[in-house]
């Protein structure tokens, strides 16, 4: 008899517990601070034990890491390869925002917010980043048949990657803010050449 049946009912509750002990310790970061908030709270919260929180996150500071650039990336891979870099991205990220529910976005907002503020977790968060952009311009540059170490992959890679942080730095401070919707505009803006409109100058 196959247990593939078992084994798959084992990694949904192992999924299950360790996105409780996540739900629960963004919680209560939020509400107590993260410095304040121990890993035996968390637990008492998830109603596990301190062992079971550390089998699932090695760290603390991995219990607000959460690993969503897989699925961006095999969504920039399978963009039509007659795409630019800029409108390639643009179709990834519609893409992977629509497979998340509202509530997965909301925590993705609270992520960010812990992760730009929290001076521990930002320098943490910058292996995260740069491993990021590395992977995005090797992507890219096999996307247009370049070179990695191509300049221009490079700098299309850091403008795409400038852009988004610069949304994300807003929409952390304005948690209401249509993250995604903002993030495609000012993608559009950078695939347009950043043109900036006459405007007036506030008095």
């Amino acid at each position: 008899m196959s247990d593939r049946p078992v084994q798959g009912l084992r990694e949904r509750k192992k999924a299950k517990t360790r996105a409780l002990i996540q739900k629960e310790a963004l919680r209560l970061f939020r509400e107590q601070g993260y410095s304040e908030t121990t890993v035996e709270q968390i637990a008492e919260a998830a109603e596990v034990a301190p062992s079971t929180v550390f089998r699932y996150f090695a760290t603390k500071e991995e219990l607000v890491f959460i690993d969503q650039f897989p699925p961006f990336a095999d969504a920039l891979n399978a963009a039509p390869a007659e795409l630019n870099p800029i409108r390639a991205v643009r179709v990834a990220m519609r893409e992977v925002t629509a497979a998340q529910s509202a509530e997965e976005i909301a925590e993705g907002v609270e992520r960010e917010r812990l992760m730009l503020t929290v001076p521990e977790l930002w320098a943490a968060s910058l292996e995260n980043i740069t491993g990021t952009l590395r992977t995005m311009q090797e992507i890219l540059a096999r996307r247009a048949g370049r070179a990695t170490s191509d300049p221009e992959i490079r700098n299309i890679t850091g403008a795409i990657a400038g852009v988004m942080i610069a949304v994300w730095f807003d929409w952390v401070k304005n948690p209401v803010m249509d993250g995604p919707a903002e993030v495609d505009k000012a993608l559009a803006h950078l695939e347009a050449g950043l043109c900036l409109e006459p405007g007036q100058v506030p008095g």
